[in-house]
């Protein structure tokens, strides 16, 4: 099954997928300049690499965490998809993902961070099933 995951963000989407069983690739993110913009590129992605089911990141038991998810899951209502959503506890993937990649590359806001949190996030949904 081909699974994306994303990692759902005010100014970036870090997106991930895992096309055979266990092996997660962080992918480009997309820069979010408004909401529809930002559900268009998601929804082309899914399509173009014909995802069978998304994972979604969800910052479950943090202080601010009603208000990310009503956000995300706002989101999420605007995908034009007929697959499979999963929800998946994203809580410290982004400090994660800075952690893993300190020294590899400057910390820019270029969305690499997102994606390699998409990748966490994937990579935990998958550990779970």
């Amino acid at each position: 099954m081909k699974l994306a995951s994303i990692d759902v963000g005010l100014k970036r989407i870090g997106v991930a997928i895992c096309l055979n069983s266990d092996i997660v690739i962080p992918q480009n993110a997309i820069l979010r300049k408004n909401r529809n913009q930002a559900a268009r590129e998601v929804n082309l992605f899914l399509k173009e690499w014909e995802i069978e089911k998304l994972v979604v990141g969800l910052p479950l038991n943090a202080r601010s965490s009603e208000e990310m998810e009503r956000r995300i899951k706002h989101f999420v209502s605007l995908l034009d998809i007929s697959i499979p959503i999963s929800y998946q506890d994203e809580q410290i993937s982004s400090i994660e993902a800075k952690e893993l990649t300190q020294g590899i590359f400057k910390h820019k806001k270029d969305g690499k961070i997102d994606s390699i949190a998409a990748k966490i996030i994937l990579e935990r949904y998958l550990i779970k099933k």
